[in-house]
């Protein structure tokens, strides 16, 4: 996928996002107050960006047409996978893209349910893409099995990215466990994130 592909979706999106942001943050914060409960920064922030990308996800998948298709129906697998050349533009849009779009999915999920198998998550993951696949057949975009194939895959390498922050974690210095850390870290994605769209707002105005 292009670098522009998330500008480009923010774009659409920004002003619901934006208010939708404001209203779950007060909320959650009055609730956290209000039930004199321990605030954790970075698990807060983990939350927001799993429903960001939610959102971001619904706006890729029903607005930006990554297999350049406009209808039609694929039941056979592999079919238009094989249509690109490895390695070409398209390859990496509509087979890589399709893959990596769906691997916060898959960690999301993870970190949520904390499965101790990879079936829960290919569950899952099934069924959110099937469920895209017929919500796109329906508003004139395409059924792929192809991009169910590619999604489940990309939730499948979510789901070990988990594993293996897990594993890693558990062998890092306590200092490096704790919140502090996590915090600083969470603080710095989010003055880094602000810069780049800070640098991108025209483009997301449009």
């Amino acid at each position: 996928m292009k670098v522009d592909t998330l500008v480009d979706a923010l774009s659409g999106i920004w002003p619901m996002l934006t208010i939708f942001l404001v209203v779950i943050v007060t909320i959650r914060v009055v609730y956290l107050l209000q039930n004199h409960e321990k605030i954790v920064f970075y698990k807060e922030f983990m939350m927001l960006v799993s429903v960001i990308y939610v959102l971001l996800l619904y706006q890729l998948l029903t607005s930006t047409e990554l297999n350049n298709t406009s209808g039609g129906l694929n039941l056979v697998p592999f079919t238009e996978i094989m249509r690109y050349k490895f390695g070409s533009p398209l390859f990496y849009t509509n087979v890589i893209g399709n893959i990596l779009i769906f691997v916060p999915l898959g960690f999301f999920i993870s970190k949520y349910i904390k499965p101790q198998k990879i079936t829960p998550i290919f569950i899952v993951s099934l069924v959110i893409s099937v469920t895209v696949e017929l919500v796109q057949l329906n508003i004139g975009r395409s059924f792929d099995i192809d991009d169910i194939i590619l999604n489940i895959i990309g939730a499948i390498l979510g789901f070990l990215v988990y594993i293996s922050l897990n594993a890693i974690n558990k062998h890092l210095p306590k200092v490096l466990q704790s919140d502090l850390f996590y915090n600083i870290i969470c603080i710095i994605i989010i003055i880094v994130a602000f810069l780049y769209f800070a640098n991108n707002w025209k483009g997301l105005m449009i």
